[in-house]
């Protein structure tokens, strides 16, 4: 009898031990991994895989190892994208992850994921994962391989290992989703998912702000307004989930403000245009494609103009109209009748200051610039 007790004490030492290890693992599937380096490091890295922007992916690449990344996971990262941007951008960056390592020489290669269990089951383990993922079952009935694509292999075989947690995976998603154009619906699911998968607000809120600083503003523009509509926020995400942010810098692709619109001589233009003062009396006017001004006239001061992005014009009455494209810069002189705006399929931004301003200095506004002598220039 005591040597029965001290067996069944052993398998219940045992069992408890297992149980604990395995409430460990399955807790620890809901944290994120990395650190804040790591995190930022990721986000670049999910993000320029699906931007299929392998020399800036390198770089990224390089900052994740500086950061502490192993090889290991920056690979189950760029395997684990090829379910959500497609094998050829996955196998690319897979490619460039391979260069980077053996530019570097010697890099760390860290675990290797947990072999599944004999009686594991892909389907049950990706139905449970994607419930939890999505905050509800989820049947994609209208097609059905497409469902079972994504609960067996999608979050059942990819999702079941355990080298990146799902709050890591995650991570990964979403900010490999802010990299691409007209995916917002499946942006939004997965900040939602991210966070029903462990990742805090904090978190959450440092993935705009990782791709604002090391990928680019339209990317972190999608994140922001994602995290945003969960209602998350915080006053630098808000302003990057802004109308205004877009305005000002992402969707001129420009680094030149937007500004606000010119409502002041709205009536003196066709089209839309927007202002943006600095110091010194120099305005940076922006023109939506097709904007022009009316024609006009500057009494007693010369203007100056520096186009400084896009395609526009400027012509003097009487004279060929002259290109406006970046570097072109053009001044003005006292009287002259004349007019200046975007060319028809271009936004066009320029620089404006006066100089040899006397006094009573004065603008005179005169007729618009028809449609006909608007339309022949190319």
């Amino acid at each position: 009898m005591r040597k029965t007790g001290i067996i069944v004490a052993a398998v219940a030492v045992i069992f408890t031990a297992c149980t604990s290890k395995n409430e460990k693992a399955k807790k620890d599937m809901d944290s994120l991994t990395f650190n804040e380096k790591q995190a930022a490091a990721m986000a670049a890295i999910a993000c320029y895989e699906a931007k299929a922007d392998y020399d800036a992916l390198a770089n990224a690449i390089n900052e994740g190892f500086d950061a502490g990344l192993t090889a290991n996971q920056i690979k189950e990262a760029l395997s684990q994208l090829y379910a959500y941007t497609g094998f050829p951008r996955s196998l690319n960056a897979l490619g460039t992850l391979q260069k980077v390592m053996e530019q570097r020489g010697e890099v760390e290669a860290g675990a290797e994921s947990t072999p599944l269990p004999s009686h594991y089951d892909a389907l049950k383990q990706g139905t449970e994962v994607q419930t939890k993922l999505s905050g509800q079952p989820f049947d994609y009935k209208f097609c059905p391989a497409e469902d079972y694509y994504l609960k067996a292999h999608l979050f059942g075989d990819i999702f079941a290992r355990d080298l990146l947690t799902h709050a890591d995976r995650e991570l990964v998603t979403v900010s490999a989703l802010a990299g691409l154009d007209k995916v917002e619906p499946q942006l939004a699911a997965h900040v939602r998912g991210a966070r029903n998968m462990g990742l805090t607000d904090a978190q959450l809120l440092a993935i705009p702000k990782a791709l604002q600083e090391r990928v680019g503003k339209m990317e972190a523009h999608r994140a922001a307004v994602a995290i945003q509509q969960l209602g998350i926020s915080d006053s630098a995400n808000d302003h990057l989930a802004s109308d205004m942010f877009v305005q000002n810098y992402v969707d001129l692709k420009s680094s030149w403000r937007r500004g606000e619109p010119n409502t002041a001589y709205a009536q003196y233009f066709i089209g839309n245009s927007y202002v943006s003062p600095y110091d010194g009396g120099m305005v940076n006017v922006t023109f939506e494609p097709g904007c022009r001004n009316n024609w006009h006239v500057h009494h007693k001061q010369v203007q100056v103009l520096v186009c400084v992005y896009g395609r526009g014009w400027y012509q003097e009455w009487g004279k060929p109209a002259i290109k406006l494209e970046p570097g072109v810069i053009v001044e003005i002189p006292e009287g002259v009748k004349h007019w200046h705006g975007a060319a028809k399929d271009s936004w066009m931004q320029h620089l404006t200051y006066h100089k040899d301003v006397q006094e009573g200095a004065s603008n005179e506004w005169l007729e618009p610039v028809d449609d006909e002598t608007y339309g022949k220039l190319k």
